[in-house]
């Protein structure tokens, strides 16, 4: 019967593929519109492919290299399965931004008739990527977890499943690690190099065209703004969906690898429980994909509605049906174990769950205009940049607090659940199946990851069709139902962000305790105690890790924006007529800025992340064990902090331009401007590419532990 079950993930898998083949075929069947639109539909498309082919060129070589280290380090079955996750995360990210440019026009041209149509068509492409994301991740990794479990099955009776079997499972557990570490290692460099590329570009078009040059955004006389475009593409979809394929990956493996690793080396599941434990987040996963579909139905809206309570619908009516069907899930289980029992594991899920819920709600309170934190950062802008400024950063900070102690209770809720669902555990054995009720929390926070990524991925196509309307010259209307659209996805890709920040602490709580018993079955001395200096230095190297990372990419927009700033003043001073629309910005020159430093400035921070955890496990494990700790207190911390603040920066400046304050033009709309450029890297840079630095660098602990093992050994 596992079995059995075990085969819904890859099928659930391809129904998403060919729902997203569907949606995709759907959207590419829309008017685009003028040709005039459709040209600068084209101009967006070519930019951002040969971003992202660029990139990829890089990508691959970066993986060839990792790949060979861990051939030789660890097993050829690893190293594949890393490139197999890498492959599948670069897919997802380009079959997403496709489709993406190509219905930014589509949505526009559907604008000039009503808003509920352009969301129709907006809302299809995102969802497109949201499937594939999910789709991809969810097939590439049931298929090697399937290979993992019943190749070793093979042939061999229930009652000749021992502890030898446990062991096996345990130690080829490193082919699903290094797909998770692949899907991880190109999910950080895709959202980096993204990042800097859309916020170079966002930052220029902003301080020259709106600050100093008085023009509106998306303005054709803007030389910044095919670029800015592009980045919309680059950044906020092939890089978001990497993230998210990277999360997605994260919260499914997390309770899979720990259970395989307490069942063989403490033996504190039952055979048929462990079997069960291993697939049954591909399954709860598997689900969340048909639910998504099935939400899809739900997002509608009539002009004039509230557009914001439609993407909610579909959210909600796909969190529902994920419930009923988890219970089912777990009580199918209860029913066949002899020595467990499973349904309190629902009790875990569910937790997960409903802290994601939260989570995204307390987010769109912070970061939404409907609400007093962005009204009052609004408020200060009568006062100048520094007061918007000062504004932001203390929202910011105050946004951290409740999804912390929602983390924490969420945690302790799905510990607790996890250790009633096994209560014959030995003392030890109930940390090891309350930690395994964690890692389904985050399973559980993340199994609606498709209609999730829909909701978000909407957004930079709207704002394409913004941009597009303003640069075709369309109607004032056209332009202000872009707009709205662009504005709600503000605050849903800031919510994506808080469940993917989250889903990431949770996941990598499950690992790094994977990490704990792996080193102290093969190293027995191996302990994680305050009472040894090295592992109190690896915690303060660990918490100083994020903001490395973030002062690394933050500069690295600062020094793209600084070039694109110099080349945007340079056009309108030395190419006469572009102000009086006589003579056509060198767009090609923006764009390749832009390209440029995003391929150049992301390296480093990308390859940080996997050199430093490995050259720690080389040097002592257990100080990598206090840097891991360390590095997800603060990670996370440091990416609720400035994903919230970047966002309540932007939907400030959005509040204004509707009218309120002075609105657009007045001093207040222009301090406003310039928070919103400060917030620009902190919620699209560096802010969401926090949950992944510290899922990678936990995995590839977790990865390269048999490594350190066999260097502890040799001294």
């Amino acid at each position: 019967m596992t079995t059995q079950v075990a085969w819904l993930a890859p099928i659930c898998a391809l129904i998403g593929i060919c729902v997203a083949g569907y949606l995709a075929s759907w959207v590419l069947r829309q008017d685009p519109g003028s040709e005039k639109m459709n040209g600068i539909s084209v101009k967006i498309q070519q930019g951002a492919k040969a971003f992202l082919m660029s990139e990829y060129k890089l990508l691959i070589i970066f993986m060839v290299v990792v790949a060979i280290v861990m051939a030789v380090a660890l097993s050829p079955i690893t190293a594949l399965a890393f490139v197999t996750g890498g492959v599948l995360s670069a897919a997802a990210g380009y079959v997403g931004m496709h489709v993406a440019t190509r219905a930014n026009t589509r949505t526009a041209h559907a604008a000039e008739e009503s808003v509920a149509k352009a969301l129709n068509v907006s809302f299809k492409s995102g969802l497109t990527m949201g499937l594939c994301v999910a789709s991809f991740a969810l097939m590439g990794l049931s298929l090697w977890l399937i290979a993992l479990v019943f190749s070793l099955m093979a042939g061999v009776s229930p009652s000749q499943l021992t502890a030898d079997f446990m062991s096996l499972v345990h130690h080829n557990v490193g082919m699903v690690e290094g797909f998770a570490t692949g899907a991880s290692a190109v999910a950080l460099f895709a959202r980096v190099g993204g990042g800097i590329y859309t916020k170079a570009a966002d930052v220029g078009a902003d301080l020259v065209g709106k600050v100093e040059a008085g023009i509106p955004e998306d303005d054709p006389r803007n030389p910044a703004t095919i670029a800015d475009n592009v980045g919309d593409n680059v950044g906020d979809v092939a890089g978001m969906g990497a993230d998210l394929f990277e999360s997605y990956t994260g919260a499914i493996l997390a309770p899979t690898i720990l259970a395989a690793t307490f069942g063989s080396l403490g033996g504190y599941f039952a055979t048929g429980d462990l079997v069960w434990a291993v697939v049954t987040p591909v399954v709860i996963a598997a689900c969340g994909i048909i639910t998504s579909i099935i939400g899809l139905f739900a997002v509608r809206t009539k002009e004039g509605a509230a557009l914001h309570k439609a993407l909610n619908r579909g959210t909600y009516l796909a969190a529902g049906l994920e419930i009923i069907v988890i219970f089912c899930i777990f009580f199918l289980w209860s029913s066949q174990s002899t020595e467990a029992e499973p349904l309190w594991l629902f009790g875990s899920v569910i937790c997960g769950l409903v802290a994601g819920l939260a989570i995204g709600k307390i987010t769109e309170y912070f970061c939404s205009d409907k609400y007093k934190p962005v009204h009052k950062i609004a408020e200060s802008a009568e006062t100048g940049a520094a007061t918007v400024i000062i504004e932001g950063i203390g929202t910011g900070m105050l946004s951290t607090i409740a999804p912390i102690v929602l983390v924490a209770l969420a945690i302790i809720g799905a510990y607790t659940f996890g250790n009633l669902a096994f209560p014959n555990a030995t003392a030890e054995g109930g940390i090891a199946v309350g930690l395994f009720g964690v890692g389904l929390a985050a399973t559980g926070m993340l199994s609606n990851t498709a209609i999730t990524i829909g909701v978000d991925a909407y957004g930079p196509v709207a704002d394409n069709a913004g941009g597009i309307a303003e640069m075709a010259g369309l109607p004032e209307e056209v332009r202000d139902r872009t707009d709205s659209l662009d504005a709600v996805g503000n605050t849903t890709a800031a919510i994506a962000k808080g469940f993917a920040i989250s889903s990431a602490g949770l996941s990598a709580i499950s690992l790094f305790v994977s990490f704990q018993a792996t080193m102290h079955h093969s190293i027995p001395e191996f302990s994680l105690t305050l009472t040894d200096p090295l592992i109190v230095a690896g915690i303060f190297i660990g918490a100083m890790m994020p903001f490395m990372f973030a002062a690394l990419t933050m500069g690295a927009v600062s020094r793209a924006a600084h070039a694109m700033v110099e080349e945007v003043r340079r056009q309108f001073r030395e190419i006469p007529g572009i102000m009086e629309y006589k003579a056509e910005p060198e767009y090609d020159k923006c764009v390749g800025i832009s390209t440029t430093s995003a391929l150049h400035e992301m390296m480093t921070p990308g390859i940080l992340a996997i050199v430093v955890p490995v050259a720690i496990g080389c040097f002592n494990p257990a100080m990598l064990g206090g840097f891991l700790a360390g590095a997800v207190s603060t990670g996370m911390l440091m990416a609720i902090f400035m994903s919230n603040a970047g966002g309540a920066w932007d939907n400030a400046k959005k509040y204004i331009e509707q009218g309120y304050h002075g609105g657009k033009g007045s001093a207040a709309h222009k301090a406003a401007v310039v928070g919103d450029t400060v917030g620009d890297p902190f919620k699209d840079t560096s802010g969401p590419s926090m949950n992944i630095l510290i899922n990678l660098m936990t995995i590839v602990a977790l990865t390269f532990s048999p490594l350190f093992i066999t260097i502890q050994a040799m001294l």
